[in-house]
C-alpha cells in the first residue's frame, strides 16, 4: 500500500460518512423542528422560501473528519512503521490532534449558536461578546500548542521573504489572523454548497502543499476534510436539503487557518483563503462606507447591492450554482499559485 493510497482511502472513507449520515442526521434535524431561522435582511428575499430547512448538517462532515483522518493516520504509522519513541512523529502527531481539537471546540462555538437560534426560532444566537470570549479562549490554547509542538517559529513567511523573529508579537498578529479568518469563512456561508465548495477546494490545495513540504500527517487531516465537504454537498447543493449551520462553518474556519499555520507558508494561506477574506472585506468595506456617507450627507449609501459579496452577485441575478462555481474557481486559481509559490521558494 503507496502512502497516496492510504491519503486517497481516507478520503473516499470521509466522504462515505459524510454522505450516508445525512440519511440519518436530515431527519433527525427535521424531527426536532432544527430549522434555520431565516431573515430578509441578512439576504435576498427569496432565501425566505428557504425557512426551516434543517440546519447543524456540519456534524456530517465533522464526524467524518474525525473517523477518517484518525484512520488514516493509524494506517499512515504503521505502514509508515513509525517508533513510538520518534519525538519529531510524535511532536507532529500532536499537532495534527491540536488541529482537530482547535476546528472541534470552534464548531462546538457554532453548535451553540445554532441551538441557540432554532430555540428561540429566531436569528439571534450568541451575542458578539460571547463569541469573541469563547474564540479567544481556544484560539489561545491553538497558538499555546502551536508553539509548543509547531517548532515555535515566530517569523511571518512569505516565501520570497521571512520577517525576523517577531517574538511574542507574532502570536498576537497570529490571534488576530485566527479571530478575522474564522469569522471570514463562517460569513462565506451564505449561499448553497458555496462554503463546502470552497473549502474542499481549499483542503485539496493544502493536501498538495502537505506533500511538497512533508507534513504527511496533516494531509490524513486536509483530505478527510475535503471527502467530508464533497460528501456534505450531496445535502447541501442548490436547493438545500440541510444546511451547515455556524456549527460546521465554525469547524471549517477554525480547519483552515490551523492548517495554514501549522504549515508555516502566510503567503499560501493567504491565497488559499482569499475567497474568505474578500467575503468578510466586502462586508467590512461596505459597512465603514454606509456610515461615512452617512455622517457626510444624512444618508446612508452602499458599494454593494448586498453584503457579503456573494449575496451581491445574487442581487445581480447570478444563480446559485453559477456563484458557487465562480468562487471555487477563484479560489482554486490563487490556490494553485500558492502551490507554485511553494516550489518556487
Amino acid at each position: 500500500m503507496t502512502l497516496w493510497l492510504i491519503i486517497l482511502l481516507t478520503s473516499l472513507a470521509s466522504f462515505g460518512i459524510s454522505a450516508l449520515s445525512g440519511k440519518w442526521l436530515v431527519p433527525f434535524l427535521h424531527k426536532l423542528k432544527f430549522g434555520q431561522p431565516i431573515k430578509v435582511k441578512d439576504g435576498p428575499e427569496w432565501h425566505a422560501k428557504k425557512q426551516g430547512t434543517p440546519t447543524m448538517g456540519g456534524f456530517m462532515f465533522i464526524l467524518s473528519t474525525v473517523l477518517a483522518s484518525m484512520g488514516g493516520y493509524m494506517a499512515y504509522r504503521i505502514w509508515a512503521g513509525i517508533d513510538s519513541l520518534n519525538i519529531a512523529a510524535t511532536n507532529r502527531f500532536y499537532m495534527l490532534l491540536s488541529v482537530l481539537i482547535f476546528s472541534l471546540l470552534f464548531g462546538f462555538i457554532g453548535f451553540i449558536d445554532d441551538y441557540t437560534k432554532v430555540v428561540r426560532k429566531n436569528n439571534d444566537g450568541l451575542t458578539a461578546i460571547q463569541k469573541i470570549i469563547l474564540q479567544t479562549i481556544f484560539s489561545v490554547g491553538f497558538l499555546f500548542a502551536l508553539h509548543v509542538f509547531g517548532g515555535g517559529r515566530t517569523s511571518i513567511n512569505l516565501g520570497f521573504w521571512e520577517t525576523p523573529d517577531l517574538g511574542i508579537f507574532y502570536y498576537i498578529l497570529m490571534f488576530a489572523v485566527i479571530i478575522y479568518l474564522t469569522n471570514a469563512v463562517n460569513l462565506t456561508d451564505g449561499v448553497d454548497g458555496l462554503c463546502g465548495s470552497v473549502t474542499f477546494t481549499a483542503m485539496l490545495i493544502y493536501t498538495v502543499c502537505c506533500s511538497i513540504l512533508i507534513e504527511t500527517e496533516l494531509s490524513c487531516f486536509t483530505m478527510a476534510l475535503a471527502g467530508g465537504c464533497l460528501g456534505f454537498l450531496l445535502w447541501n447543493l442548490n436547493p438545500a436539503k440541510c444546511f451547515m449551520g455556524d456549527t460546521g462553518s465554525m469547524f471549517l474556519g477554525a480547519a483552515v487557518t490551523a492548517v495554514g499555520l501549522v504549515l508555516h507558508n502566510h503567503l499560501l494561506m493567504l491565497l488559499v483563503s482569499l475567497v474568505y477574506i474578500i467575503e468578510a472585506l466586502s462586508v467590512m468595506i461596505q459597512v465603514t462606507y454606509f456610515k461615512i456617507t452617512k455622517k457626510k450627507y444624512g444618508e446612508g449609501r452602499r458599494i454593494f447591492k448586498m453584503t457579503p459579496i456573494h449575496h451581491h452577485f445574487e442581487m445581480s441575478k447570478w444563480s446559485e450554482y453559477k456563484i458557487v462555481i465562480s468562487f471555487s474557481l477563484t479560489g482554486a486559481f490563487f490556490g494553485i499559485l500558492g502551490i507554485v509559490l511553494v516550489l518556487a521558494f
